[in-house]
């Protein structure tokens, strides 16, 4: 009985929160009406205590009432004034029958939307499009006069590189998409909005490649984000975290990234971008545990060459997680796998340590971890100096008091500097965070409790999938015509294909015989 009134109660809070998020559904449908003083005191009803919207009240061609709603900070006044009020106060009108043709065909405004419902018109004022209102008309004028601050197109923070274009996205949406437009020029290149938060109205765009992306993923993206019923969209995380297939797992399983170069090589190969106004990271999908292993300069620099940093990043990836353990379960069960010279050199470090090798890791790997966030958080100017020199202080000084060895400063370092190997930072905390229940393991089981760690997590990755696609593709389903872009990267004429993902359209990406033949260059 009681677990039954708990479900009714579940449910009716679910219903109730349906209902809170739900927006008023007369005002999608309620037309405007023709006299504008019951518009305007709509309007004012609206935007009751809002001391930045506007109402400029005045007369077209001095005899039809009007009004220009807008806000301060978001329109561009000057335009506004130049384009809008001077014509229409300065028109010779006759009447009223006269004023569509007016405003649809001697406003020089580029971009003029005709709106009829009282919500199109409360969200052309909230995008800072001012609104003109007008006597005797059921409907109003929304005027593309936006305007406001932003920030200056700049190299990306998060994804740096040697090699590659320096530009990043923005917070400006439309800004983020030009950017696309400008690399990617076909007009296959779709770019479908919609808007997500009650509250927030955040402009969300979905940008694919007619003719490479599945129908079938387009169609997901699209009922995954149309499902998403929230007061407000703050960050692209907000929306990642939302469309996640598993999103209990620490693994990312959509790549986000600041660099439009990274966007289009992704949609080139199929995939569905997501841009969020707000925010300059990007959301992709689906996506692999490959691909987020991957960087931009993998493609920049010559095959052999990235081929040997994958080969590195991934050894560096498995010091990252295992080192640790890996000491810690020799040293507390398994001697004699190490040379005695070095078993005495360890000992001999360890004599004046009151605390096990477990908790001794435990100590130095959260202090690390510590010490990395507060870099992160605090001003450029001493955030580096507190990682740098705070390691190497603490380190000493806990080495000269006997709270902990020198060979496990050493590997806290090794693995702090493995972890910066992996060009994702979503990946490389996702692995950070594992790194401590596999000391935990290797603490009370030894190298056996390091395997069982490690077979936990191959088989949570064989599980996962990314909108449908297994996280360990190519490799797990094997596929081995798409294994020259995993673990090496092939030369670019072998690259020949795109990946199974994207369905059966268009799956050549490039014509055969690119291959460079030596004996026909130069005389």
């Amino acid at each position: 009985m009681v677990r039954r009134v708990k479900k009714l109660l579940r449910k009716k809070e679910n219903n109730q929160a349906q209902t809170d998020l739900q927006t008023h559904p007369s005002d999608d449908q309620v037309i405007l009406a023709n006299n504008i003083d019951e518009n305007i005191e709509y309007f004012r009803s609206i935007y009751a205590n809002c001391s930045d919207v506007v109402f400029r009240p005045f007369l077209i061609g001095g005899m039809i009432q009007a009004y220009l709603i807008y806000f301060d900070g978001l329109a561009n006044v000057e335009e506004a004034d130049e384009q809008i009020l001077n014509p229409l106060m300065n028109a010779n009108i006759e009447d009223s029958s006269k004023l569509m043709n007016l405003l649809e065909n001697k406003i020089p405004v580029t971009n003029l939307k005709k709106l009829t419902t009282q919500s199109e018109c409360i969200n052309s004022i909230s995008t800072g499009n001012p609104l003109l209102v007008c006597d005797g008309l059921n409907s109003s004028y929304s005027f593309c006069l936006a305007k406001w601050e932003k920030r200056a197109i700049g190299e990306p923070t998060a994804e740096v590189g040697i090699k590659g274009p320096r530009e990043g996205f923005t917070e400006t949406i439309n800004v983020s998409t030009s950017q696309l437009r400008r690399i990617i020029k076909t007009p296959s290149l779709k770019m479908q909005e919609l808007f997500i938060g009650q509250h927030t109205k955040t402009k969300v765009v979905i940008s694919y490649i007619e003719g490479l992306a599945n129908h079938t993923l387009i169609e997901e993206v699209h009922n995954r984000l149309e499902r998403i019923k929230i007061d407000g969209i703050l960050e692209s995380g907000y929306i990642e975290e939302l469309i996640e297939d598993n999103p209990y797992s620490p693994f990312p399983q959509v790549l986000t990234t600041e660099r439009p170069d990274v966007v289009c090589s992704n949609l080139l190969e199929g995939r569905v971008a997501i841009l969020v106004d707000g925010t300059p990271f990007v959301i992709i999908a689906p996506t692999t545990f490959f691909s987020l292993l991957q960087s931009h300069e993998d493609y920049y620099q010559r095959f052999p060459i990235s081929s040997a940093v994958r080969w590195l990043r991934y050894l560096f990836l498995i010091i990252s997680v295992l080192l640790p353990s890996l000491y810690v379960a020799i040293l507390t069960f398994h001697h004699e796998m190490v040379p005695t010279a070095l078993l005495l050199s360890v000992a001999a470090s360890r004599e004046a340590v009151p605390f096990p090798a477990l908790v001794e890791a435990l100590m130095m790997e959260v202090t690390f971890e510590a010490l990395r966030e507060a870099g992160i958080r605090l001003p450029k100017q001493v955030g580096a100096a507190v990682s740098i020199v705070g390691a190497l202080v603490i380190g000493q000084a806990a080495v000269q008091a006997g709270l902990v060895s020198a060979p496990m400063v050493i590997v806290v370092a090794i693995t702090g500097i493995a972890s910066f190997m992996i060009p994702r930072y979503a990946m490389g905390i996702g692995f950070r965070i594992l790194r401590f229940p596999i000391i935990f393991l290797a603490g009370a089981l030894g190298l056996l409790g390091v395997m069982m760690g490690i077979i936990a997590i191959i088989v949570h990755l064989s599980t996962i999938r990314s909108f449908g696609v297994p996280y360990l593709s190519p490799l797990a389903p094997l596929k081995g015509s798409e294994l020259k872009d995993t673990m090496v990267r092939a030369p670019w004429w072998k690259l020949k294909t795109r990946p199974h993902l994207t369905g059966d359209f268009n799956k050549y990406r490039q014509s055969p015989g690119l291959k460079p033949d030596p004996t026909k260059g130069g005389d």
